[in-house]
């Protein structure tokens, strides 16, 4: 089952250096998920191909303006090119309202039902839950609302092991009983465990993304063993003072994060436009957690 992220915008606050504002898109079984909508998104979305007819639900973390600027201009295009199936956005509580002041004072009315679901900073909870994925939110700290969001899929039922099951001449309407962990007793009385019938399933997988943060630990046990982490890294080491005065995380600060996580791996995104050079950034950070990407931008990357 096919699940990645592919990087839209990759800087902080300012474009600079052919980069953008902070975006994403989750892709898990073609299911799409947009992880922010900094300025430009859509123009991306076009450049690196992402199938907008497949997007049905937006994650803004917080109402920094790098963040979420694209939004409104991805709604209009989808309401021009007469889009019909419903789209949800979840986010900070006054987003519905600026969403709503454009539409009232451009005078537009959507040809698609649109669904805000408001997102509180106050506790982490599943905010999204489907038959395969859970989305969580994870509480950071910054100079406003903020949350991160936590993708997570759901423990995958048994695997049947087919030789066996032609070899005891198991019924087909008992395959998904077998799949859900029971064991299987034949017409004759003989007692087959499941164990012998199924294979384990693939671990769950996930992906943390942590927006922007000041420094902390205090969501750490909530991402443990994440398969891949996205956290914020806007500023060098040496910048330490500048980042904790801007609620914001240096490179090794964030590869601390991933080390204390466990986590499989590590991209690095939302960059100062003080610097040219990423190489810095993921250097410093690799110093710490060597499993560490630079989130660049039309990067795709296997959770």
């Amino acid at each position: 089952m096919q699940f990645d992220v592919t990087i839209l915008g990759s800087n902080a606050a300012i474009p600079a250096y052919n980069r953008h504002p902070s975006s994403q898109v989750l892709n898990h079984n073609g299911n799409l998920f947009l992880i922010d909508c900094g300025e430009g998104t859509q123009f991306r979305m076009n450049k690196f191909g992402i199938k907008r007819a497949h997007l049905n639900n937006i994650f803004i973390s917080h109402l920094h303006g790098d963040h979420y600027f694209g939004l409104v201009a991805l709604l209009t295009s989808f309401n021009l090119n007469w889009r019909e199936h419903p789209l949800h956005i979840y986010g900070p509580p006054p987003l519905e309202e600026i969403i709503n002041i454009h539409f009232k004072h451009s005078q537009t009315k959507l040809k698609y039902e649109l669904h805000f679901h408001s997102v509180l900073d106050n506790e982490a909870k599943i905010i999204y839950d489907d038959q395969v994925l859970t989305v969580e939110t994870i509480i950071l700290k910054h100079r406003l609302p903020t949350t991160g969001f936590l993708f997570k899929e759901k423990k995958n039922l048994r695997k049947i092991n087919a030789e066996k099951i032609a070899e005891y001449n198991i019924p087909h309407h008992k395959i998904v009983e077998i799949k859900r962990g029971e064991d299987y007793i034949n017409e004759q009385g003989k007692h087959i465990p499941n164990t012998e019938l199924t294979l384990d399933p693939p671990h769950p997988r996930s992906y943390a993304y942590c927006s922007d943060t000041v420094y902390t630990e205090s969501f750490v046990e909530q991402i443990k063993s994440v398969n891949t982490l996205y956290h914020e890294t806007t500023f060098i080491h040496e910048h330490e003072e500048r980042a904790t005065e801007t609620f914001h995380t240096t490179t090794k600060q964030a590869a601390k994060i991933a080390k204390l996580t466990n986590s499989g791996k590590l991209l690095i995104g939302h960059f100062s436009a003080r610097y040219e050079d990423l190489n810095l950034l993921l250097n410093e950070s690799k110093e710490v957690f060597p499993e560490t990407y630079l989130a660049e931008e039309g990067k795709t990357f296997t959770i």
